[in-house]
Parts: structure tokens; sequence; C-alpha cells
């Protein structure tokens, strides 16, 4: 029965890492896809290209990438989309590890509200003159105009005191930044569940352990129907 025990336990390890290794995958696709959303690269005359030099950083198209140690895989800490003739600014997920980020010399004509939801690493933005810092003003410790750019400076945190208690958060949870003019609300140690109501350890391995499975059923479907199809072919 212990051997039994052991070996399923093993293989919900196994899937749950198979299911980590296709979400990283998938991650480090979306940060490509953001660093060549426009042509060229970052140049060493720009704010982006200053920044990035100065902190020891890898330019790879209109990123800047950096590897802050061993453990962590290399991320965007700097990204220059200027004068790419964008007109609407949706979704940059893939650089949500970014610092700084340009945006200037664009003919944007609007921003989403969630654009930079989950950005709580940016501290530096540059706009077209009449666009709104993200999260209004009040999210930002500097705003000004100058040259024909806004520059949103300092991102301040929504919650005051990160990591206390807040009224806006349900009992037994703690709230924290989440980009500029958000917050989250994250369940204290020792509870989890809808608003934070069930007390006792979370189990990761029931949750994800038929998730990875159904993962790997579904992968293994579509490639015999793929190689099905070429076999036909």
């Amino acid at each position: 029965m212990k051997m039994k025990a052991g070996c399923s336990q093993l293989k919900s390890v196994v899937l749950i890492f198979i299911f980590n290794l296709c979400f990283y995958a998938s991650y480090q696709l979306t940060e490509l896809q953001v660093c060549e959303l426009c042509n060229g690269r970052v140049l060493n005359g720009t704010a982006v290209g200053q920044f990035c030099s100065s902190s020891a950083g890898r330019i790879d198209g209109r990123c800047c990438l950096r590897n802050d140690n061993t453990s962590n895989p290399e991320h965007i800490i700097g990204l220059d989309l200027s004068n790419c003739s964008l007109t609407h600014v949706e979704d940059l997920q893939g650089a949500s590890t970014a610092l700084m980020i340009d945006l200037s010399l664009n003919p944007i004509v609007n921003i989403s509200d969630t654009a930079f939801q989950g950005f709580i690493e940016l501290n530096y933005i540059i706009l077209p003159q009449d666009i709104v810092c993200p999260g209004g003003n009040t999210s930002w410790g500097k705003v000004e105009v100058k040259e024909g750019n806004r520059l949103c400076e300092g991102q301040k945190d929504m919650c005051n005191q990160t990591g206390q208690l807040s009224i806006n958060c349900p009992e037994n949870s703690l709230c924290a930044p989440y980009g500029p003019g958000f917050s989250e609300c994250s369940c204290a140690d020792n509870y989890h569940g809808y608003k934070c109501l069930r007390e006792g350890e979370f189990s990761a391995l029931q949750v994800f352990g038929p998730l990875g499975a159904s993962t790997v059923v579904i992968s293994f479907l579509l490639w015999v129907t793929q190689r099905r199809k070429a076999k036909s072919f």
C-alpha cells in the first residue's frame, strides 16, 4: 500500500512539473512577442537604452533583459515602444517585470485600464503628453510634462502599508500592490479558499494534480491526431 501511495504522489509531482514547464514556455513566447511588437531595437541614446546600460542589462529587440541571479530566468526590465505608430495599448503582460517603459512618439488614443495591471515593479513610464498616467496622477509620486511627453515616476503603493490588513480586503487577508492604481488581496498564513474563510493548509497536489493530468491527456490526443493527419498526406 505504501509503495502504491508513493507512486501516485510521484506521478502527481511529474504532472505538475510538466504543467509548469508548458506554462514557462508560454511565458517565454509572450515575452518574445512583446520585444518584437515594433521593428528595430533599443538605441543607446534613448531613455531605455541609458537605463539598460546603467543596469547591466542586455538589449534584445525593443527590450532590455537582465538576469538578477542564477535561480531566476532572464526577464524584461525595460521596454521601448516609442515611435511605433501605436494607437491603442491593451496587452503588454509579457513585460510585467519592467521597471521602465517608453511609449512616447505614438499616436495613442486609448490605453486600456488594465493594460498595466500586475506591473508592480514599474517605476517610470514615458507617454505622449495627452495621455494620463496609468491609474491617474495619484498613483505616482511625480508627474510632469516635458518636451511633449508625460513622465510618470515613482509608482505608489495603493495599500498604504503593504502586508498589513486592509479595510478593502476581507477578513484573514492581506493587501498588496498590483500595478498603478491596483491592489490585490491575498489570504493570510493558514487561510485559503473563497474570501479566505477556510483555515488550514492549501492542498496544491489535489488541485494541480488533475489539472496537470488533463493537460497531458489533451496534449497526447492532439499529438495523435496531428500524426494521423500527417500520415494521410
